[in-house]
């Protein structure tokens, strides 16, 4: 059942507030990251987006959220 959710799980953590240069997550965050992903793929399946675009839309949203925990901690430190 979770064979390739790898980019899915791994986005959630991100979106959750997990950094991936060696941070610490929440609980929340990685409920709250894990909804807003499964709302975003649920969305695209009720829109009829094919699954090789689904997969393009969230590897673009780990992109983006990578990016703005690149800048938050380049801010921070």
């Amino acid at each position: 059942m979770g064979t390739m959710a790898e980019l899915n799980v791994i986005a959630a953590a991100v979106i959750g507030g997990t950094s991936l240069a060696g941070g610490v997550g929440s609980i929340a965050g990685a409920i709250l990251g894990a909804v807003i992903m499964q709302s975003l793929e649920s969305g695209m399946v009720l829109m009829g987006v094919t699954s090789a675009m689904r997969q393009v839309v969230i590897g673009l949203v780990l992109i983006i959220a990578v990016w703005f925990d690149v800048i938050y901690n380049r801010n921070k430190s």
